[in-house]
């Protein structure tokens, strides 16, 4: 599915994040870079050793930050590395709209002109789909509505589920 948000184009995709070929590609991070299981594990397996060792040359971010990596031999140029919330810890909402946000600015002040996000936080960090979608879809639009050399944002979803969420959420949306 895919929507026009001003001059850029919001995506829907499902499938694998690790074999999308755009400028950069969003691994769900926790605040160490470490790349252990889940989406940040298949970064690192198709990704090599690169990614982590420029991961652990940063040394870490908080939550809800971004930093940037080149993307190993993964099919994507580079991996932004967001630090979304784990249930419980408090204003996870706020938490996930900054590593979605933060994201979205990296991308702009490295020239980057399209992106790919996973579902942030709802893996082992427990965040609910459905707030996910709505909080992602959002952030989304009102940054892509606004200046910006994005020209198209996708959110990769693993699984028809996932994706049925996200588009159930987006015809929600208000776009224009």
């Amino acid at each position: 599915m895919k929507t026009q948000i001003a001059d850029s184009v919001l995506a829907l995709v499902e499938g694998d994040i690790t074999e999308m070929q755009t400028d950069a590609i969003v691994n769900p991070a926790n605040a160490r870079l470490v790349l252990g299981g889940g989406v940040a594990g298949a970064i690192r397996r198709k990704g090599g050793p690169a990614i982590q060792a420029e991961c652990n040359k940063i040394g870490g971010t908080h939550v809800g930050g971004a930093v940037i990596t080149t993307a190993g031999s993964l099919k994507a140029k580079n991996v932004i590395h967001a630090v979304g919330p784990r249930m419980g810890e408090g204003h996870e909402d706020e938490k996930l709209r900054n590593a979605t946000l933060n994201s979205l600015k990296l991308a702009d002040r490295h020239n980057l002109k399209t992106i790919a996000f996973p579902a942030i936080s709802t893996g082992i960090f427990g965040f609910p789909m459905e707030r996910c979608a709505a909080i992602m879809l959002k952030t989304v639009i009102e940054y892509l509505k606004d200046k910006t050399g994005l020209q198209e944002v996708a959110i990769c979803l693993f699984g028809r589920d996932a994706y049925q969420v996200f588009e159930n959420r987006l015809k929600k949306e208000p776009s224009q």
